[in-house]
């Protein structure tokens, strides 16, 4: 079977020979003729079998010919990563159409997204979370869709989202082409896909979850402490070019990155705990080759396309073999090859024996020649339960001392505060028994208790060269003594006044 014999628009075809497919893998080969038809699917499909690939062809093929400027296409996804790297398939198998398409997803500006919406982009590929985000305004009604597909079901599973999913679905036409991929099919994902599907047709629904057949898997067993010390020594001996690596939280994540580049090892990290802008920059540059080593959590274990990754590692054993399994599978992509090494220590035994039952088969142990497996590591990567809960305790002990702390000061001012209105009032009080009470800037005279003024000497005042009146002495005149006497004028007969 060649990907002329689907029936595919000759755009596609001209993209999809740029790109270096020649046949279509299985699921591809069974997915895109049910898609054509327009019957609903549901398909158990691998990490790296090219189901992205399955579900965007006979979408975009049968978007090419409709009109614009209203969105048709919505693909749910559990990851931002994944939502940027179906949009790259999308962008590369639509280069040579008028098809036009958007991520959606949380950690960036709701912008950019929305210009979107309101363009009406021909696909969106969205988180759920940000998606119902947008639903909240009018500008993000999709009345025009007519294709949902949901990729990585049962991861959408396992991160807590079927709740949100059921939200989505009430605001999405009921009328619509549904896609349902999922790498295992769990009794929740199984009723999540009978509400939604309408008589799908099925794609290998027994097939067991297993690694792609060109991963060739080991198994280093190694004491916990001396994890770092080996991955070193293999990147030092060149036994792997360039790694992806998987630890068990975001803070071995870190430290891990840190003692390689500490010993000269160029490494990077990428988890939850890191902005969008960051994960993004971090993708490309392990991409682009300018990164040896990528440490990750598995948020970068689903659907995230590497091309050329020759290795795989599992710094820590998954405790679900399904996660064993989409990790491993980011090697071996499109049917090539690569390495998948994992390290296990003792207390791990547990956790691959139920891996090696999935895949139904006993993986190889291997050890390193020369490595001393004796030594005591000096680089701790993970902090002793113990140290951890003290360390929990010495927190919590001296947060609750700083809040006992604030709290006393707090206590403290509101006393002095009290104290000083306390003061005010009382000083009022007395102000007022007194008399004195005023108000600021009031002006008050003192009543007694000081000494009058002596009043200026009068001065002089020329004789006028008449007489006194009898019985009367100049003094006796109205005028106060000293003041000043009042000239006397006459009206001139010309009309002046004359002194």
């Amino acid at each position: 079977m060649t990907f002329t014999t689907l029936g595919l628009h000759a755009a596609l075809l001209k993209s999809v020979r740029e790109l270096g497919f020649t046949r279509p893998t299985p699921i591809q080969g069974e997915a895109i003729p049910a898609a054509l038809a327009s019957r609903d699917l549901l398909a158990c499909a691998m990490t790296g079998s090219g189901k992205t690939a399955a579900f965007l062809l006979p979408i975009v093929h049968q978007l090419i010919d409709r009109p614009r400027r209203t969105t048709r296409a919505l693909v749910l996804t559990p990851t931002r990563e994944l939502a940027a790297q179906i949009l790259d398939d999308l962008n590369a198998l639509a280069v040579h159409t008028p098809v036009t398409g958007a991520a959606v997803f949380g950690g960036v500006s709701m912008g950019p997204q929305e210009h979107a919406f309101r363009s009406g982009v021909d696909v969106l590929v969205a988180t759920p979370g940000r998606l119902l985000d947008h639903f909240k305004y009018p500008y993000a009604r999709l009345p025009g869709l007519e294709f949902l597909v949901l990729d990585e079901a049962d991861r959408m599973l396992d991160m807590g989202f079927l709740p949100d999913i059921r939200r989505v679905l009430k605001h999405l036409p009921p009328r619509r082409q549904t896609l349902f991929f999922s790498a295992t099919m769990p009794p929740p994902i199984a009723k999540l896909a009978q509400e939604m599907l309408q008589k799908p047709a099925t794609i290998a629904l027994q097939r067991q979850a297993a690694p792609a057949t060109g991963i060739t898997q080991a198994i280093y067993p190694v004491a916990q402490d001396l994890k770092g010390a080996l991955f070193l020594e293999l990147l030092k001996r060149d036994v792997m070019r360039e790694a992806l690596v998987f630890t068990r939280t975001k803070h071995r994540a870190d430290r891990l990155a840190k003692f390689l580049e500490k010993n000269g090892i160029v490494a990077d990290r990428i988890h939850g705990n890191r902005s969008q802008a960051q994960r993004t920059a971090t993708l490309a540059a392990f991409k682009e080759g300018r990164t040896r080593v990528l440490v990750a959590t598995d948020i970068v274990a689903r659907g995230i396309d590497i091309e050329e990754l020759g290795h795989v590692v599992n710094f820590d054993v998954p405790v679900v073999p399904e996660d064993y399994i989409h990790r491993v599978g980011r090697t071996a992509r499109a049917q090539a090859t690569g390495d998948a090494f994992t390290f296990v220590s003792p207390e791990e035994e547990g956790d691959l024996r139920r891996i090696e039952g999935a895949v139904g088969r006993r993986l190889p142990r291997v050890t390193l020649p020369d490595f001393n497996y004796s030594a005591r590591s000096e680089e701790k990567l993970e902090v002793p339960l113990a140290e951890r809960i003290a360390k929990i305790r010495a927190e919590k002990a001296a947060a609750r001392e700083r809040s006992r702390e604030k709290e006393e000061r707090r206590l403290q001012a509101l006393a002095a505060t009290e104290e000083r209105n306390r003061q005010k009032a009382d000083e009022a009080a007395r102000r007022a028994a007194a008399g004195t009470a005023r108000k600021p800037g009031m002006k008050v005279t003192v009543l007694g208790g000081s000494k009058p003024s002596s009043p200026r000497p009068a001065s002089p005042r020329p004789s006028s060269g008449r007489p006194a009146a009898p019985g009367r002495s100049a003094s006796d005149s109205p005028r106060e003594a000293g003041a000043p006497a009042k000239r006397r004028r006459r009206r001139r007969p010309g009309g002046g006044a004359e002194s």
